[in-house]
């Protein structure tokens, strides 16, 4: 019987568990577009072949930025469970040849966690009852820190969960938009970081416009920097870096 119990236990504990997330940002140093063609094309297949390397540890997701912001031009959104494995193939990426070339400008750590306002408000892979994410299913992918005030932590729970009903019910409005919400505390700056996916960059905008009207913008201490990242397979990505 105990044995039976320990057996049921284990697959309940899997599902349990909190992945690790970041978006790491990245600049290509323009010496890199100075490079011979050959060792170009060199570079960017060790820095592919790494991060397939990784696959069966961390799923990543590939986004340019080229064209976009001046300050980075792609973001690997990277899912794993173990965080040291981030740090390894890192590491390995950055001594790549495309590697030696990059700079991290930004770069955000988070952990999926269950959401204290849905417990009673369920839909099919609702937003906030999610520990697994299941990224990559859209085109576009819009993602920023975000940071509350002191303020709403000194407010009771009811009075948070009635905001919140607002914010969910202002969501549910545009079922073209994804949320993703994953959380910071303890483990970097912000206390959150948002990421929404969308084929349709203008239902996002306004959607953004319907929430600075909800009461739980009230609350809001900052929101900043905003990427909008174009989802591409990784090879493609590092073709649009103009090398």
């Amino acid at each position: 019987m105990a044995a039976r119990e320990e057996q049921e236990r284990k697959p309940r504990e899997k599902d349990e568990r909190r992945q690790y997330v970041n978006f790491a940002f990245y600049k290509v140093d323009p010496a890199w577009r100075r490079l011979p063609v050959e060792d170009r094309k060199c570079g960017k297949l060790q820095f592919l072949q790494t991060v397939r390397k990784y696959e069966t540890d961390i799923m990543v997701i590939a986004y340019s930025l080229v064209g976009i912001r001046g300050d980075c031009d792609f973001m690997l959104w990277r899912i794993g469970y173990e965080l040291p494995k981030f740090q390894e193939m890192t590491a390995e990426l950055l001594g790549t040849g495309l590697g030696q070339y990059l700079t991290t400008p930004y770069s955000y750590l988070a952990m999926t966690k269950r959401s204290t306002y849905v417990r009673e408000h369920h839909h099919a892979d609702q937003e906030g009852t999610r520990l697994r994410l299941t990224p990559g299913q859209f085109r576009y992918l819009f993602v920023y820190p975000f940071v509350k005030t002191r303020a709403w932590y000194r407010l009771t729970q009811p009075a948070r969960q009635g905001m919140m009903n607002e914010h969910i019910e202002i969501g549910h409005r545009f079922p073209t938009v994804r949320l993703n919400t994953t959380y910071s505390f303890g483990l970097d700056d912000q206390e959150f970081v948002v990421a929404f996916e969308s084929d349709r960059p203008e239902h996002f905008l306004d959607l953004v416009m319907e929430l600075r009207h909800a009461e739980t913008s009230n609350y809001t201490l900052r929101d900043t920097p905003i990427f909008t990242c174009i989802h591409h397979e990784l090879e493609r990505v590092l073709e649009l870096l103009g090398g």
